[in-house]
């Protein structure tokens, strides 16, 4: 099972977040976002994602 950081809701394999530095993650997670721009992208803005990447719609 993938996991995710419960901070950004990116998707993360190592043991450190690569946006916020933090250890805290979750492998309960709904949805999925893929972000190539987030400058241009109207999701991206609105659920504030600043980097590109995949990123879980809802962590538990």
């Amino acid at each position: 099972m993938r996991k995710v950081c419960k901070t950004c809701r990116i998707f993360v394999e190592g043991p450190t977040c690569p946006l916020c530095k933090g250890n805290q993650f979750s492998e309960s997670w709904k949805g999925r976002i893929f972000v190539s721009n987030s400058e241009k992208s109207e999701v991206a803005q609105k659920v504030e994602i600043k980097a590109k990447g995949e990123y879980a719609i809802k962590v538990k």
